[in-house]
């Protein structure tokens, strides 16, 4: 006979529950790189951006009037609407739980409509009709990025303030260039100390003076491996915004459960077309 085992005791025995795993969610990036505006209680739901055109000045023959320059103002409009996450929890998965439910889906919520916000700005990089690079069909190289920014700044656009945004498949064959020793992708000290950072670390960091990021939440333009991102100065896409993200629990009584709602009221727009410019690439790897 084997007596009392874990098997027979297996109601003495204490359950260790882990602490919760969220299913890993990409960094919401966007926010920080645009223009942000606030309304406060009582100002409507539209914000409107008047962008005023650069102008010059001329020399002037003493003595002569100073001729008369016109001034015309174009405008951009954000419309704030709600973006929102509801699920109902029960009190028995409540009380039933050892981790704090509640927390955990205000947590998984809240992160849900960073990346909304993402997802949403990063649409607008299709609208940059003034400059644009590729066509979807080649794959990305270190080249492009050198000569966006050269568009912008050869425009007027200050570099302060310009970054740059590419998919992660889109920014693995800008890494394979960099660090390319003749045909042969991710060799060691290849060009320079970006190709020994991209080599160590897995990212660009800084490349043509700006910023390069990677966001996963770049949608597909519905053709695989084709994805827009786009470098562009701070000042060409905004998001306005009525309050932060909320997250608000309603008792449901009748059902014996809570209500978990998450919530934010913003809108986003393109506020100034010349101050970015559309990468249209395809990625090797996919």
């Amino acid at each position: 006979m084997a007596g009392s085992t874990t098997t027979t005791l297996n109601d003495l025995l204490p359950s260790i529950v882990a602490e919760a795993m969220f299913v890993a969610s990409e960094r919401s990036i966007m926010r920080g790189l645009v223009k942000n505006y606030t309304l406060g209680a009582g100002q409507g739901k539209t914000v409107t951006v008047p962008i005023y055109p650069t102008v010059s000045a001329a020399a002037l023959t003493e003595g002569d009037e100073v001729s008369n320059t016109e001034v015309s103002t174009s405008g951009a409009t954000m419309t704030i609407s709600p973006v929102a996450v509801r699920t109902m929890v029960t009190d028995l998965s409540v009380q039933a739980s050892a981790s704090n439910v509640v927390a955990d889906l205000g947590r998984v919520f809240g992160e849900g409509i960073a990346r909304k916000i993402d997802a949403d700005l990063m649409a607008l990089f299709d609208g940059f009709s003034t400059n644009a690079l590729g066509d979807g069909t080649a794959a990305i190289t270190p080249a492009v990025i050198f000569q966006a920014v050269a568009k912008l700044r050869s425009a007027g656009v200050p570099l302060d303030g310009i970054a740059c945004v590419l998919h992660p498949a889109i920014a693995y064959d800008l890494k394979a260039a960099l660090t390319t020793t003749g045909n042969t992708a991710f060799v060691s000290g290849a060009f320079s100390e970006v190709s020994n950072q991209a080599m160590r670390e897995g990212l660009v960091g800084t490349l043509a003076g700006i910023p390069v990021f990677e966001s996963a939440n770049m949608a597909n333009t519905g053709t695989a491996g084709d994805f827009k991102g786009a470098v562009f100065h701070r000042e060409a896409l905004g998001i306005a915004t009525i309050g932060d993200i909320s997250i608000e629990t309603d008792r449901r009584a009748s059902f014996l459960a809570t209500d978990v709602v998450a919530s934010l009221h913003y809108g986003v727009a393109e506020l100034y077309d010349g101050y970015g410019v559309e990468l249209h690439y395809d990625s090797s790897i996919l």
